[in-house]
């Protein structure tokens, strides 16, 4: 509401109550005082509403809110005494009613103005407190809870201060997350390039020097193709882990018959296991099994996940591929026969470049993309991937889940 109209509603409010009052009057005596009772009201009326607004226009001359309701209350007790001096003037009121009437509104007012203070004492209190609440946000408090004594519009704000604060303090934690996991991921990074790149760097400088010659600098090459490989598959693994995470896919989804897909795949990593001496086999319903997914990307998942489960698996141990059907989607499980991964990994085992256990010098196969880009693949469909609970047995269980066609 501008400030133009408010003085205008303010005005037909006084104006309002100036006739009702003359009315009364007009009521209980004759028309002449009615009409001289309008006269008088409606200027002072005028005056007093005029001067609220200015006051409420000009606060910052005031001062603080006690200020501002001692003004208030000066101003309604001072426009009695004028009115009822003026009454008795135009001889409504005899002296004696005069004063007796003034004598009550002054200890009105008085009293009126301690109520005030009072009032105004726990308004301060929860404003105090609001301010001194932003104050520490503001230097960095996260912890900070906006307590207020009452259950008004000042309690309202307060809950969304807090609100706020618990806000800034997630988004805080999520982006010094974010952080973090982004210089282990550029450290980690940089350690797996290194020793390739230092491998290359030796290589090649030998085949320069000519100190590698006949069959050395064949092997030299040789080795070269294979760093060269190992970097080629680090480099794909990396841009394909960042488009996925940042939407950046165009894959044909179809229905597919996961059954086939897990039979497939798990004949294609026998040979692999059969060097290792692992047994791998399918367990799979005799129902066939649809999903609605993109197959050449499930099966990146299988793989990764079977291999993983593969080099962590004993001679004579096995490896098991499990599929079932739930509601409104497929289950794969794969479940190895290994030590098992240590609780402190569980919570780390889908970031990028996490290998756990006692791997500190990084020697192992695999550059610990695998698993990270597993989940993106699986979350990409609209499904997820996590890690069974460790029981009472050794090993470890692998399970996705993937959308099921709508039926049409």
């Amino acid at each position: 509401m501008s400030s133009a109209s408010a003085i205008v509603r303010s005005l037909a409010i006084g104006v309002l109550a100036c006739l009702v009052g003359a009315a009364v009057i007009g009521a209980s005596y004759d028309l002449a005082g009615a009409r001289t009772t309008l006269l008088l009201l409606l200027p002072l009326a005028a005056l007093v509403l005029v001067l609220a607004h200015w006051l409420a226009a000009n606060r910052r001359r005031l001062g603080g809110l006690a200020r501002q309701f001692r003004f208030g209350v000066i101003m309604v007790v001072g426009s009695i005494l004028v009115s009822v001096w003026v009454a008795a003037f135009a001889m409504f009121l005899s002296h004696h009613d005069a004063v007796v009437v003034t004598v009550m509104a002054t200890v009105i007012g008085a009293v009126a103005l301690r109520v005030g203070e009072i009032v105004s004492r726990g308004v301060m209190s929860d404003v105090e407190s609001l301010r001194d609440g932003l104050e520490a946000v503001g230097a960095g408090s996260r912890d900070t809870v906006v307590e207020v004594g009452g259950d008004d519009e000042l309690a309202e704000l307060a809950g969304s201060v807090n609100a706020m604060i618990n806000r800034l303090g997630a988004e805080e934690a999520k982006r010094e997350e974010a952080d973090s996991a982004r210089r282990r991921l550029v450290a980690s990074v940089s350690h797996d390039l290194r020793t390739p790149l230092a491998s290359l760097r030796l290589l090649v400088e030998s085949i320069e020097d000519g100190v590698a010659t006949g069959q050395t600098r064949d092997r030299y090459i040789s080795q070269l193709r294979i760093h060269v490989s190992v970097l080629t598959g680090l480099v794909d693994d990396l841009f394909e882990l960042s488009r996925i995470e940042a939407g950046d896919i165009t894959w044909t989804m179809s229905r597919i018959e996961l059954d086939s897909l897990v039979g497939d795949t798990v004949e294609a990593m026998r040979t692999e296991a059969d060097i290792l001496g692992v047994q791998v086999r399918a367990e799979l319903p005799g129902d066939e099994l649809l999903a609605e997914a993109n197959p050449e990307k499930v099966q990146r998942v299988l793989f990764n996940l079977i291999q993983n489960a593969i080099r962590h698996t004993p001679a004579d141990g096995s490896v098991t591929v499990r599929a079932r059907s739930l509601s409104g989607e497929v289950e794969v499980e794969v479940t190895d026969e290994g030590s098992g991964i240590a609780p402190v990994d569980r919570p780390h085992v889908f970031e990028p470049f996490f290998r756990g256990g006692t791997d500190s010098s990084r020697t192992s196969e695999g550059a610990g993309l695998g698993l990270a880009i597993s989940r993106a693949i699986v979350e990409a469909h609209g499904g997820r991937i996590w890690l069974e609970p460790a029981d009472s047995g050794p090993g470890t269980r692998m399970r996705f889940t993937l959308r099921s066609p709508v039926p049409g």
